[in-house]
């Protein structure tokens, strides 16, 4: 067991789980966010790449290099999305809605890459929308304008962007992880250049910046640094089992520093998520094992 590794990814979850409590602080909103983070982990992550050297051993496949970009576009709506999320329902909210995506993983593999459904992941699926649907009310479904206004289809939309961004990323191998993510959050940049408000940024405080600065090199640069440092020297069941920590630091904070407490309904939604989740993740791989050993 690589306790450094283990140490590594679980701060970065624990950081990242902070993200909302730094965006919602920021004073901007979140396609002009997340330029300043795009540009910020461009710098970081190019940085190290420089470093250590990595740029020196780089194989540039033109496949890989297109799938990276098209990986780019779906990460950085992902973070548009989920930033836009945040400024309309609670951090606990959307997070919950947001870690959906192993669930839309398991969708589109079986819709786009013909990978067999099993029951085990049609009742984790239905488990998880069930949740979704105590978590937003029942009440803001029955009309549609403050179904809209409510954030939900914000936090969904980044959870389909997060799974196709995982689904596109799967096959890339030659790359490394900074030439990858170099990439993609110089994709971001371009991309988000023409609608960007610049004038958004006069009159911000040294505290905005603060956060600002704060969710690019932080949770994005950083972050990102310990996160594919460590998830290379770990196993697939503890990597999935220790992303749990992003959701639970982000609920936490809620609660004690934004005074968000969910009602009763709204509790049995998120472990209902979250157990769907982990039962997918987590339970049949350990079921497999046995059989997988011997």
């Amino acid at each position: 067991m690589n306790i450094s590794a283990i140490i590594k990814l679980t701060v970065s979850m624990a950081l990242f789980g902070s993200i909302g409590f730094f965006t919602v602080h920021t004073g901007v909103p979140a396609t002009e966010l997340v330029f300043v983070r795009c540009i910020c982990a461009t710098l970081f992550l190019g940085g190290m790449w420089l470093i250590t050297g990595g740029h020196k051993s780089e194989v540039w496949d033109k496949k890989e290099i297109l799938q990276t970009i098209i990986c780019g576009v779906f990460i950085v709506l992902n973070w548009v999305f989920l930033f836009k999320a945040f400024e309309e329902m609670s951090i606990s909210i959307a997070i919950s809605i947001y870690n959906l995506a192993p669930i839309f993983v398991l969708i589109l593999g079986a819709i786009f890459l013909k990978e067999k459904m099993t029951i085990q992941a049609l009742v984790a699926t239905i488990t998880c929308f069930i949740g979704s649907i105590f978590i937003i009310g029942l009440q803001n479904f029955v009309s549609f304008s403050e179904f809209m206004q409510s954030g939900f289809v914000w936090a969904l939309l980044s959870a389909v962007f997060y799974a196709l961004t995982m689904l596109t990323s799967k096959t890339i191998t030659k790359l490394s992880s900074y030439a990858l993510t170099y990439i993609q959050t110089t994709v971001g940049i371009v991309m988000l250049l023409p609608f960007i408000d610049f004038a958004l940024f006069d009159g911000l405080t040294s505290t905005n910046w603060f956060y600002i600065l704060g969710t690019g090199f932080i949770h994005t640069g950083f972050v990102y640094y310990l996160f594919f440092d460590s998830i290379r020297s770990l196993s697939t069941i503890l990597v999935s089992v220790l992303v749990f920590v992003d959701p639970v630091v982000a609920i936490l904070l809620d609660m004690l520093l934004l005074d968000f407490m969910p009602s009763i309904v709204q509790t049995m939604g998120i472990l209902l998520i979250f157990g769907g989740i982990f039962y997918t993740i987590y339970v049949p791989k350990k079921k497999r094992l046995p059989q997988e050993v011997s």
